[in-house]
């Protein structure tokens, strides 16, 4: 695991998270930085932004019973960082994308949240990637 990508993922998450609860657009939050992100941390802040559609879509048809609404804000946020990596970067293989995200969401939310974020990536992975290739499918199916 390269500490440089966990680091752009705990940033990008940050500034996600940040602009959603001050209701700002993340690229615009990003324009802000005094200190440029990462490469990485922008691709995913401004990815997430702009695929958003497409990724609350994913969301919404896996995490079945939990509405985008119902999850907790970093949970959320943690699932749109997720679907994004696995839909437009296939530079980055499926099983290091799921365990830096489940690692992230142990680390700064609830007990469940681990878990829950697991197999909802697990399954839109599923769908999106084809086994064992990092490549991703169309994620309109």
């Amino acid at each position: 695991m390269s500490t440089e990508r966990r680091q752009a993922r705990e940033r990008a998450l940050g500034l996600l998270y940040e602009a959603e609860t001050k209701s700002q657009s993340p690229a615009a939050l990003v324009a802000e930085q005094v200190l440029e992100p990462d490469p990485f941390t922008t691709d995913v802040v401004t990815g997430v932004e702009s695929e958003g559609e497409e990724i609350d879509a994913l969301i919404t048809r896996f995490a079945t019973n939990w509405p985008l609404s119902r999850m907790p804000a970093l949970d959320r946020t943690l699932l749109r960082m997720g679907v994004y990596e696995l839909t437009h970067r296939p530079d980055v293989p499926t099983g290091v994308v799921l365990s830096e995200i489940v690692d992230l969401a142990s680390e700064y939310s609830t007990d469940d949240s681990g878990p829950f974020v697991n197999g909802v990536l697990a399954a839109i992975a599923a769908e999106v990637r084809t086994d064992g290739d990092p490549h991703p499918r169309s994620a309109a199916g």
